[in-house]
């Protein structure tokens, strides 16, 4: 059994999507692991992580939409509000997504669906430099 970490920097330019697919793949890659899983984990409770449609952007633009209906601004029944009104909402937005996502690995490749890619979901309002831990466990 062999076990991998690495970890890189997202930088985004504030809410929205960020495909990262090629960059963990990458790591996948250098790993060496044939078969196994690689879990990659977003080290922040305001931005998620999500595998989503990745040839059709109008996609991503309707996931957006519906997320600032789900989870609106500027609420006057938010308390926690001291970094800003997009704070709240961005920890709501990231407990309704996810930190971490798995997916299998075969013949060193991830087993990513054909229409599928890793994103970083961006929740805040402002740019951000995000982390992003791999961790690669297989032969």
């Amino acid at each position: 059994m062999n076990a991998h970490c690495d970890s890189f920097q997202v930088p985004t330019r504030g809410k929205g999507t960020y495909e990262i697919t090629d960059e963990v793949a990458r790591i996948v890659r250098a790993s060496g692991v044939k078969t196994g899983t690689v879990t990659v984990f977003v080290q922040h409770t305001s931005a998620s992580l999500i595998i989503y449609e990745n040839a059709d952007p109008s996609a991503r633009t309707d996931l957006h939409a519906f997320f600032e209906r789900l989870v609106p601004e500027e609420q006057d029944y938010f308390v926690h509000t001291a970094e800003g009104p997009d704070d709240m909402p961005s920890h709501l937005r990231m407990v309704l997504t996810r930190t971490s996502e798995v997916v299998p690995i075969a013949q060193g490749e991830m087993q990513l669906g054909t229409w599928q890619g890793i994103f970083l979901f961006e929740h805040r309002r402002a740019p951000h430099r995000r982390s992003v831990v791999v961790s690669v466990v297989g032969v």
